[in-house]
């Protein structure tokens, strides 16, 4: 697998390339990310700001709450990356928007505590209450507990 990855919106208005390894590739589950995304969970690959650009094209920024914005693409709407102030030497890259995503199997899943009930993947990864995945994953009983409280 090559170090360079390209990706880009639905219409290929706006393109980008990263470079190197990710820091990390996880599934989020919370609320404002499945509302900026219309689905009940998203994926994210994270990498040092460094390693990301765009080749063509300006996505539009918004501001989706203080310290947090979200780029898209204005033509097609495809949401492209996440990017906030307490860590803003990175940029979040959705999966999904890559030329093959399928080169970035997630490893953990955060904001779990906000999911849907009705969703889960039912996978082997890591979750987290919140969304850093630097803390201790949930134990197998507190997973058991809030499934049983927000079923």
């Amino acid at each position: 697998m090559s170090d360079r990855h390209e990706g880009g919106c639905l219409c290929g208005a706006v393109r980008y390339e990263t470079n190197g390894t990710p820091k990390w590739v996880a599934h989020c589950h919370c609320e404002s990310c499945r509302s900026n995304t219309g689905c009940p969970v998203t994926t994210f690959v994270g990498w040092q700001r460094d390693n990301f650009r765009y080749t063509s094209g300006t996505p539009q920024r918004y501001v989706s709450s203080p310290g947090v914005y979200r780029s898209f693409c204005a033509t097609c709407g495809t949401p492209l990356t996440y990017g906030a102030d307490r860590c803003a030497d990175e940029v979040h890259v959705y999966v999904a928007t890559y030329d093959r995503p399928q080169d970035f199997p997630a490893t953990a899943h955060v904001h779990y505590a906000e999911r849907i009930p009705w969703f889960d993947t039912k996978d082997s990864h890591n979750r987290y209450r919140t969304g850093s995945t630097r803390g201790e994953p949930m134990s197998d009983e507190e997973i058991a507990e809030l499934s049983k409280n927000r079923d």
